[in-house]
């Protein structure tokens, strides 16, 4: 696992397939995102900190794999859309994905992942909603890539978490694997309207000049 510091308040934890970030305020810390189920030991390696809450952009296993092992042991509050929470949980299966042609030869060539375990959700969400950290983080909801897909919008410092809404492989794009494209890119154009400064995706290194560009240009190429 790398530590890339991407702003004063903001880690970065890049795994071997995906990413995590830690956001500081004061002595508490907000994760965002775990990795896969063998990736807590290396995100506790990194926290400096009291872990008060883990936030999951999505219930896929990269995303959610370590999230009920790190609050488990941290008494973390876990907080998901509310159409997530019951995959999370581990009480329904989530929706496979469909793929564009374009895709298949992707999906094939990813190495298989560990299934991450039911994990408690302690907080459903919805679009609109502020979580208390990072001065009032906007849940902005992004369906698409999956039913209950979640960004979050901090306005103060300018910064937005894509979860999986966005890659940036290669280039900045429409995150692949999606439920329903076409409600993908809806959402992709709300998100290139944000106030932004730093941009933080699932996949990928963040963007930290000429945002709103990036960001136009992954809507344009959607068309």
């Amino acid at each position: 696992m790398d530590v890339i510091e991407v702003l004063p308040r903001l880690r970065m934890l890049r795994f071997p397939v995906g990413a995590a970030y830690l956001w500081r305020d004061g002595d508490e810390l907000t994760l965002i995102d775990t990795g896969t189920a063998d990736c807590a030991a290396r995100i506790e390696e990194a926290l400096d900190g009291e872990l008060r809450r883990i936030v999951l952009t999505h219930w896929h296993e990269d995303h959610t794999g370590s999230a009920a092992e790190l609050a488990a042991r941290h008494g973390a509050q876990v907080i998901a859309h509310r159409l997530e929470a019951p995959v999370i949980r581990g009480a329904v299966a989530g929706a496979p994905p469909v793929l564009e042609e374009f895709e298949i030869p992707i999906r094939a060539a990813l190495p298989p992942l560990p299934p991450a375990p039911p994990c408690p959700v302690d907080r459903e969400v919805e679009d609109g909603d502020v979580l208390d950290f990072g001065g009032g983080a906007v849940v902005v909801a992004v369906p698409g890539h999956t039913d209950g897909s979640i960004a979050l919008h901090l306005p103060g410092p300018r910064v937005l978490f894509t979860g999986d809404a966005v890659a940036n492989v290669g280039r900045t794009v429409l995150g692949v694997f999606s439920t329903e494209r076409i409600c993908a890119v809806v959402w992709l154009r709300r998100l290139a309207e944000l106030d932004v400064g730093t941009v933080l995706f699932g996949h990928g290194d963040p963007h930290t000049h000429g945002v709103a560009a990036v960001l136009r240009r992954a809507v344009e190429a959607t068309t």
